[in-house]
């Protein structure tokens, strides 16, 4: 008896071991985000949203008062990017976000009254 009981824990090892495996190593797909999901994102996140024409007619005025960041990989970036535009690689995931918050506020900086342009 005891040499069944010895191999049935041995397999729920095995199985426990498989699965936490599968699990952690799993390809994970982003949801698509439609308008609706940005436009909540944006009010839970006391953010404004505008238009690519508002933000061109802001652009010309005042480029300085501007921080325009792209938010693509730095290959991405290199290939073309809105002039005097910072770039801050991120994965549309919230762990990406989660994960990379002290960094961002790091190259924000301190001024929190001035216009930010993720792209």
């Amino acid at each position: 008896m005891k040499g069944v009981q010895k191999a049935f824990l041995a397999l729920v090892a095995v199985v426990v071991t498989v699965g936490l495996l599968w699990y952690d190593n799993r390809t994970i797909v982003p949801k698509k985000s439609t308008y609706q999901d940005v436009v909540a994102e944006a009010r839970a996140g006391g953010y404004q949203l505008t238009s690519t024409e508002g933000l061109w007619e802001r652009y010309s005025k005042e480029p300085q008062g501007l921080l325009a960041v792209d938010t693509r990989q730095e290959w991405e970036y290199r290939t073309g990017h809105i002039k005097g535009a910072l770039n801050f690689p991120m994965e549309p995931t919230w762990l990406s976000r989660w994960r990379k918050k002290g960094a961002l506020e790091k190259f924000l900086g301190p001024d929190k009254n001035r216009l930010v342009v993720f792209y």
